[in-house]
């Protein structure tokens, strides 16, 4: 074969390699660069699992809330016990999360594991129970002082006191404690101080009943038992108010009335309604985790986490309202889980 014939097979080849991958030889071969998509961010979120009313909300609220926001890889896992906790951030960290959103079940155990996050870079917004050290770069909480203090003040006036008046307030009360963490110590020495100015008012009881309704159900007994003659009950917690409420009607007690918290759509419907049992309560909302959640995703998507930071408060303080039959309306939401 001679040179020309050689050349002329060369370029029928080409023309049909060229014509298979779909263009003529007479387009020029041109590389497409390939546009890597950027990477997502990855959030972990870790919260107590749903074992009463109040965190089966803030559940609720975190699924919610991760919807709205697929551009974030969201890592949502729930915690019975502050063991289980620990090893659940603890494979986050180990999965590169850029950020945690943390609602602790303890404050005290989980302190170091947020604080070994933090140390390693990762964003950390801490939610309603704070850590014992100010590892996180964003802290919201309600506001669990006013909550003691505005439900104490109302059940001092209830029981014939008058603030401008210390001292004339009348009554034996309990008190159902939650889980050792800041949002009890916070509820519940603010409380003892307005108690402490009404020497009327004995408190027979005082014992933690861990947000629980079955086991407020079991502390009340035990509690009723000794103190059958008590005038109210201070629950600080709605769920542990229906475990009080289920024990005074099977040991028969009738004329306590007792005051909850956080904001529960039945109690608020029995507030609305002016049942004698519930004649208050203080809000407390579990959506709070959503906030941390849409806190954590503004500060991370997109880059320039320092500059963003700038403008992110790093205490976040949520007002908490007294809800009595005038105004439970306006708290009233029947659709909702909690």
């Amino acid at each position: 074969m001679n040179r020309i014939s050689r050349i002329a097979l060369s370029s029928v080849l080409l023309a049909t390699s060229c014509a298979f991958l779909g263009f003529t030889a007479t387009e020029p071969l041109v590389s497409t660069p390939v546009v890597a998509q950027a990477a997502k961010m990855r959030i972990g979120v870790s919260i107590p699992a749903a074992d009463h009313g109040w965190t089966a909300g803030v559940v609720w609220w975190a699924k919610e809330c991760s919807k709205l926001h697929p551009e974030v890889e969201w890592m949502i896992s729930t915690a019975e016990t502050p063991e289980k906790q620990i090893s659940d951030i603890e494979a986050m960290l180990a999965k590169k999360v850029d950020g945690l959103v943390i609602l602790a079940t303890e404050s005290a155990p989980i302190t170091p594991v947020a604080e070994e996050a933090h140390n390693r870079g990762v964003l950390v917004v801490n939610v309603d129970r704070g850590f014992l050290k100010p590892v996180a770069d964003i802290f919201i909480e309600g506001d669990n002082k006013a909550f003691g203090r505005k439900s104490a003040q109302f059940m001092v006036g209830k029981l014939g006191g008058d603030l401008n008046k210390p001292g004339s307030a009348k009554g034996e009360i309990i008190v159902l404690e939650g889980v050792p963490c800041t949002v009890n110590s916070d509820r519940v020495g603010a409380a003892m101080e307005v108690f402490k100015t009404e020497p009327g008012i004995k408190i027979v009881g005082q014992q933690a009943a861990n947000w629980n309704r079955q086991k407020a159900l079991e502390v009340c007994e035990t509690l009723l038992q000794k103190n059958p003659k008590v005038t109210a009950i201070w629950a600080s917690d709605d769920d542990m108010a229906l475990g009080a409420e289920q024990a005074l009607m099977e040991k028969g007690i009738e004329g306590v009335w007792i005051l909850g918290g956080a904001g529960m759509k039945n109690i608020i419907k029995r507030v609305m309604d002016k049942d004698p049992m519930f004649p208050a309560d203080i809000t407390y909302p579990p959506s709070m985790i959503a906030t941390g959640m849409e806190l954590a995703a503004s500060v991370l998507v997109g880059g320039k986490r320092a500059e963003k930071m700038r403008y992110m408060p790093q205490h976040l303080m949520i007002d908490v309202e007294l809800v009595l039959p005038a105004n439970a309306k306006k708290f009233y939401f029947p659709d909702s889980i909690y």
